[in-house]
């Protein structure tokens, strides 16, 4: 391995080493990165920078000649996190996971291709990690390192969720309800009545709209929040109280409380009913569910609960489990092209000079040494000479380059 990829470093807190509620402490508004990272990255004469950070990670690409220690990281958190006790340091620089080289970049490909994430096959963090390198570029934070290894990052995860079924089956409650409800043909224009406006039931409903659908009402203990939610659908809300005397009927119930008890009685059940005998839905994401148990047993009702999604997530994580071979191998292969583009472009960098001193020697020839020769001579036999050296010129330019490319394939 080139000792100049021995300058590439992540350090990073996951959800696997650390409490989430303690990575958040890691986060940096976005409005205030371009200032905090560009000042930190002086402090601590980082050659390039780049700051990832999603709901459950916060990782640092880094590029430095400096040994990235515990000393290291004491100085890191005491630059960047000045406002954080000497105890939460201390806990992030024992924590923290640093991988240095190619196993830096090997970290990278796993992360962009979500063997790292904590749902293994969601597809949102190659996007969170594209958008981070192209915020930190604009920023002026990164270089020809960082640019390289993202580059081919990006190329690698796109390459797994094409050629293996990591992502195909969905295991988040919100994709696999909304899948249930695809497979039922719910029409389009269905009422739905979402009860509960919090962050299970924002996302389902926001991707039932998202979808097509267009009818909702939203009940939920506080009303602001109902209104919030309705809003954003172009649908009503409504205080859950409301539940006992709404009359407009529905087809779908999407239900997601925190409540100990049945929200859903039998009472209100015949309530919301108003009287109608088609078959409805009714998707209970609570725990305790929302939806009381005779409900089910008396009425013309396909219920889908949490326990049957999560049954199915489970069954989902284990089919893209048996995929993970598959996805170590195109990383594997990732790395060995990798290390290769990294060491030719270490020679394109190292031979920038070449260009300019081939020019150097040529003016010096024409202009001293051979000055008196060429001044004698008639003007086809210079065009000749000035044709000759022109040649000479960019063999001598693109040689060197070859003949190192060649070397370096030879090695491997």
């Amino acid at each position: 391995m080139d000792n100049q990829l021995n300058t590439l470093h992540t350090i990073a807190f996951t959800h696997r080493n650390l409490p989430v509620s303690e990575i958040g402490n890691l986060h940096i508004d976005p409005n205030d990165q371009k200032e905090r990272l560009t000042a930190f990255k002086e402090a601590m004469h980082l050659e390039e920078l780049m700051f990832l950070s999603t709901c459950n990670r916060v990782e640092f690409l880094i590029v430095t000649e400096e040994i990235v220690d515990h000393s290291f990281l004491h100085r890191f958190f005491n630059a960047l996190y000045p406002n954080l006790s000497e105890e939460q340091r201390t806990l992030f620089a024992d924590s923290a996971e640093d991988y240095t080289g190619i196993n830096a970049a090997e970290h990278l490909f796993s992360v962009a291709s979500s063997v790292e994430s904590m749902v293994v096959g969601e597809r949102e963090i190659i996007t969170q990690v594209r958008n981070a390198f192209e915020d930190c570029r604009k920023m002026q934070l990164t270089g020809d390192t960082i640019r390289l290894v993202m580059r081919h990052t990006i190329e690698t995860a796109k390459k797994v969720y094409t050629e293996t079924n990591i992502a195909r089956r969905p295991v988040s409650v919100v994709s696999l309800a909304y899948h249930k409800l695809r497979d039922l043909n719910v029409p389009m224009d269905s009422r739905i009545l979402i009860i509960g406006a919090g962050v299970t039931n924002t996302n389902m409903s926001r991707f039932l709209r998202k979808h097509g659908f267009g009818q909702f009402h939203v009940f939920n203990r506080t009303f602001e929040k109902a209104e919030k939610l309705a809003n954003d659908l172009n649908g009503k809300a409504h205080k859950l109280g409301d539940l006992k005397t709404f009359d407009e009927g529905f087809d779908v119930i999407i239900t997601c409380t925190g409540a100990e008890k049945h929200i859903i009685t039998k009472d209100i059940y015949e309530q919301l009913l108003q009287g109608e005998t088609d078959r409805k839905i009714v998707i209970d994401i609570a725990i305790p569910q929302d939806l009381s148990p005779e409900i089910i047993a008396e009425n013309n009702v396909t219920h889908i609960s949490v326990e049957v999604l999560q049954e199915i997530s489970n069954a989902n994580l284990k089919e893209r489990s048996k995929e993970i071979q598959h996805v170590e191998q195109i990383i594997k292969e990732a790395l060995f092209e990798f290390e290769h583009i990294h060491q030719a472009r270490m020679v394109e960098l190292a031979m920038r000079s070449v260009p300019e001193k081939v020019k150097e020697i040529r003016n010096n020839a024409v202009e001293n040494v051979f000055h008196n020769e060429l001044a004698s001579l008639d003007h086809e036999s210079r065009e000749v000479v000035e044709k000759i050296m022109g040649y000479m010129e960019k063999k001598y330019m693109s040689m060197p380059m070859l003949m190192a490319k060649e070397i370096l394939l030879k090695k491997r």
